[in-house]
């Protein structure tokens, strides 16, 4: 039985579009503390996603207010 291996070539178009239709988050949290004292504290969230993507998801992640249209 031969092994092939298949060689899946993604265009950065087709990259691109997977990634506003999924959508991407990166959350990250840095604490620098030095005996016991905090000196510097970074907290970022990241969303990359197209709004049809987002629109659809900002209720399960709590930005329904941000999110919902002008009255």
């Amino acid at each position: 039985m031969a092994v092939e291996k298949a060689i899946a070539s993604s265009s950065l178009v087709e990259v691109i579009d997977r990634i506003l239709d999924k959508g991407i988050v990166v959350d990250a949290w840095v604490r620098v503390s030095l005996v016991g004292i905090e000196l510097l504290a970074v907290e970022a969230r990241v969303v990359v996603a197209g709004v049809d993507t987002f629109l659809k998801y900002a209720e399960a992640i709590g930005l329904t207010p941000l999110a919902a249209p002008p009255a």
